[in-house]
């Protein structure tokens, strides 16, 4: 890292974190919490001006060739800044046909297009990537709620990756094999540990605070002429190799794929070359399917109960992050904004009602819910059902 990176990561860890500390009391104050305008104008001015100032610098360095992760999380730290800018509506995307962080787009374009990601901030930087030092790691604010939400996301997402390891291994060994039953156990946990983890969350974290104050920073804003959207807790390859691991989503569905698609540069590049190489793989539960020839073998009576435990519990996270994260804390706030509002709620750019259909087909779909407008594994997982009931 250089020092013109170090000095401005310190900004972003002290100076920055304060700035938008401040702001976000003097938005608590008011009775309309969701405006912004003419609130702190000094602190924003000071905000974007500081901000600025570091980045020329970094600008005029340009590519110190320093690695991937100096690069990613310079780009974290650019990224941050600008969300923040975009929260305070020193920038807003409906209102220009550029950004007026003139600096900081040329940069963040500049390391995205060098290391393969999108040239904003994205989940990683504030949950798997983000280091900590002397316990304290990036944030936007000192807010108590941001850091249960970023604690708790960070544990859920390292919990769905050491699922997704357990299954990717299963391909190679078969499904007949006997440490096939340790890795779906592995899986088990991993899942179980999501669980927990959304449980504690969802008791800490104050619905109020984290509509209001948490989720403004994960906005979609423009870098350069292009906007791109807010930063999801699900840019990571793992809960999507479980889905296409189990078998529970396609990805030749249309829909799905598109979902895959928009997420591939929000993620890390090793999650990209994970994700691919899964998109190309059978799935277990095909497998299981093609061999109900040998239903009444112990090992598939195992390995079966198991997998099928494991897709219980995948979607008891589906079904938990859409009835509990997503109406407690974005669809019931949202009836009380003021309307002028609406328009600027989601992170990932369509309207509201838009993206609530969207993630209510793919809770289904990871449920195996019995639905007739979208393909879900309803009918199969009924069958691999039957075929361990037959046995017993």
């Amino acid at each position: 890292m250089t020092a013109n990176s170090q000095a401005f990561d310190h900004w972003i860890r002290t100076s920055f974190c304060d700035l938008n500390t401040e702001l976000e009391h003097l938005y608590w104050q008011q009775d309309d919490k969701a405006n912004v305008m003419n609130i702190g104008d000094d602190l924003k001015q000071q905000l974007e001006t500081e901000g600025r100032s570091l980045i020329l610098p970094l600008l005029d360095e340009g590519n110190t060739d320093n690695g991937f992760d100096n690069a990613f999380d310079l780009l974290g730290n650019v990224g941050l800044y600008m969300a923040a800018c975009r929260r305070h509506e020193i920038t807003e995307p409906s209102r220009e046909q550029s950004s007026p962080l003139i600096e900081a787009s040329a940069l963040a374009m500049h390391i995205g297009a060098s290391i393969g990601v999108t040239p904003r901030f994205a989940t990683a930087h504030l949950t798997t990537h983000n280091k900590a030092f002397n316990g304290n790691y990036k944030r936007f604010t000192h807010l108590e709620d941001e850091k249960v939400f970023i604690d708790y996301n960070t544990k859920a997402i390292l919990a769905y990756k050491r699922a997704a390891d357990a299954l990717i291994k299963i391909q190679p060994l078969g499904i007949s094999h006997p440490i096939t039953a340790d890795l779906l156990t592995s899986a088990k946990q991993g899942l179980k540990d999501v669980i927990d983890s959304n449980k504690l969350l969802f008791e800490k974290l104050d619905t109020d605070r984290f509509f209001n104050c948490v989720r403004p920073y994960y906005k979609p804003y423009r870098v350069g002429k292009e906007v791109y959207r807010g930063a999801n807790a699900g840019d990571f390859a793992g809960i999507n190799v479980i889905d296409l691991q189990l078998g529970l989503c396609f990805a030749n569905e249309p829909s799905y794929s598109q979902m895959l698609v928009d997420k591939f540069l929000y993620m890390m590049p090793e999650d990209q070359l994970i994700l691919r190489d899964c998109m190309r793989r059978t799935s277990i539960m095909d497998d299981f399917l093609d061999a109900s020839a040998c239903h009444k073998q112990a090992w598939y009576q195992e390995n079966l109960s198991l997998f099928l435990d494991v897709c219980k519990l995948h979607g008891t996270t589906a079904i938990q992050h859409h009835n509990q994260l997503v109406e407690r804390y974005i669809t019931k706030p949202s009836t009380e904004i003021a309307q002028q509002h609406m328009e600027k709620i989601t992170a990932s750019g369509p309207p509201l009602h838009v993206l609530l259909d969207s993630l209510e087909k793919l809770r289904d779909r990871r449920a195996a819910h019995q639905r007739d407008d979208i393909r879900t594994r309803y009918a199969d997982i009924e069958t691999l059902k039957n075929s361990i009931v037959e046995s017993t």
